[in-house]
């Protein structure tokens, strides 16, 4: 690309950025720049160059050099016309390619831009340029003009779940390399990553499905999104939309992946990934968990991520290449641990909301933060889950009257020391007992009225046990009502192995009491 129009938008948008305060004056920017590089304002031109050009400079007044640079290099322009032609979503793997070798890939992360976005708003000015050299008409009936994949194009249903993972996501690379080893050397397959609740499994399946906008599905047994038939119904949906699949809505995964494996250009490949494969709910008679192909066409790949388990509840008997990466596998244990000192130390210099108290805290024990990191990170047992509760709850003074020594070891004594620490055994929580074991028993998101009908409790005081235990808990909005569910599987666990070894109590036979009688009445009242 000439690097003129770059100039020109360099020296006469820095010009006349100080004094621009509204569209109208921006406007005159553009068209001052346009009539420099000899552009009729009015009537872009048709040519492919003359249209990127002129695209150019509608989107890149006052965007950083780095932005311009990117858009004006010969690499990223002809990938443009290529993916134009033919597959849109090719342009982003493309353009994230080029900026991993390119030092303008160090400068825009310096920057901390985003390309994706960047990306998606110069190819709507390229294609609303482009529609305006033609008539309406001519422009709505060209197949070229193909919507660009929208950012961060994952299902509604894991929007919130993606977005919470990957807030202070650290790491990892040593589990990419490996999948992205495996892609390479393998025509397809499946590619399994096993750790124990809490080591970052769902946030390392959020972070990748964030990176490479594949199709994706994670089981959430708290939810009940956890059975073969709601998967294939959501793969199916995003594979039919992502490749405008014909004839396809009531199709077999392994028929969707044949006629997708059609479509894939040279370079293209298919990952998607699955996430909690241990929280399946599948009845014993299906070969594989979720029913996932015995074989699979070529270019196409399933990145998985569960439990550790017994050999009998794989339950993946495939044909084509396998491979499993163990986080708690000695050869990785260091890795982990590195990631997780990263971890503690962006969450000590980067955290909005803590990192001011929990810097407080680590002073007033006279620690220096190296130590603080080490200690920490020893007592978590590389596991996240375990920091993304004592971290905050350092700097919420939870642990003012302890000394770094005497933190929880590892995530199930966290669960305890803080089970403990709420005086949950003691007479006068039973009723919050009580609460939280409804939780548990129902299995489902339910809202606060509902738990309060069942507890017997005035409605305010179980909201007020609600908001104690927020941290653990997920709220969502369902027909209209907030309900409740445990945030991790984890504590859930806790809490199951809990009534397992307090099983004699009265309380939990109570549960269930309250829970037939609250049943009973609204049959009767239905």
């Amino acid at each position: 690309m000439n690097l003129e129009p770059v100039k020109v938008i360099n020296e006469i948008a820095r010009f006349a950025a100080p004094k621009i305060i509204n569209l109208a004056q921006r406007n005159e920017t553009v068209i001052k720049i346009l009539k420099t590089l000899n552009f009729d304002p009015a009537h872009p031109p048709k040519d492919f160059d003359g249209v990127y050009n002129y695209a150019l400079v509608e989107y890149a007044v006052y965007k950083s050099a780095p932005i311009l640079d990117f858009f004006r290099e010969k690499e990223i322009k002809t990938s443009f016309w290529k993916a134009f032609n033919n597959n849109p979503s090719v342009f982003l793997e493309d353009a994230e390619y080029f900026l991993k070798w390119n030092t303008l890939g160090d400068e825009i992360r310096e920057q901390n831009i985003d390309i994706r976005p960047e990306i998606e708003e110069f190819y709507k000015v390229f294609v609303n340029v482009s529609k305006r050299t033609r008539t309406p008409a001519e422009a709505l009936n060209d197949p070229k003009f193909k919507p660009l994949p929208e950012q961060n194009p994952y299902p509604d249903e894991f929007k919130s779940l993606i977005e919470e993972k990957i807030k202070s996501f650290c790491g990892r690379q040593f589990v990419f390399n490996a999948f992205a080893n495996f892609i390479k050397n393998n025509p397809n397959g499946y590619f399994t990553v096993v750790g124990d609740a809490g080591m970052g499994k769902s946030a390392i399946a959020a972070k990748y499905v964030y990176d490479h906008h594949c199709p994706c599905y994670f089981n959430i047994l708290a939810e009940g999104r956890n059975r073969p038939e709601l998967f294939l119904k959501s793969i199916r949906q995003q594979l039919i939309q992502r490749y405008d699949l014909q004839d396809a809505s009531d199709a077999d995964l392994s028929t969707l992946l044949v006629k997708i494996s059609k479509k894939l250009l040279n370079n293209e490949r298919l990952v998607i990934l699955v996430d909690a494969l241990d929280e399946v709910e599948q009845e014993a008679g299906a070969e594989n968990i979720l029913s996932l192909p015995y074989t699979l066409p070529e270019r196409v790949y399933f990145l998985l991520t569960r439990r550790p388990y017994n050999i009998d509840k794989k339950r993946l008997r495939v044909s084509v290449p396998v491979q499993e990466l163990d986080l708690t596998a000695t050869e990785n244990e260091s890795l982990s641990r590195d990631d997780v000192r990263a971890y503690i130390h962006f969450f000590v210099n980067n955290d909005p909301e803590h990192k001011y108290t929990l810097r407080k805290w680590i002073a007033d024990r006279n620690l220096n933060l190296e130590t603080f990191i080490e200690q920490v990170a020893a007592k978590s047992e590389n596991n996240f889950m375990y920091l993304r509760y004592v971290l905050p709850g350092i700097a919420r003074g939870f642990y003012d009257d302890l000394s770094l020594d005497k933190l929880p070891d590892g995530l199930q004594d966290y669960y305890q020391v803080h089970w403990v620490r709420m005086g949950m055994d003691t007479a006068p929580k039973e009723m919050r007992v009580i609460i939280l074991f409804i939780l548990v028993e129902i299995g489902t998101p339910i809202p606060c009225e509902m738990i309060a009908d069942i507890a017997q409790q005035d409605g305010y005081d179980v909201q007020s046990v609600l908001d104690e235990w927020v941290e653990y808990l997920k709220d969502q909005e369902i027909d209209g009502e907030i309900c409740y569910n445990f945030y991790h599987a984890s504590f859930l666990d806790f809490l199951k192995g809990k009534r397992v070894l307090d099983s004699k109590r009265k309380i939990f036979t109570d549960v269930n009491q309250r829970i037939v009688d609250y049943w009973e009445r609204v049959t009767v009242d239905s």
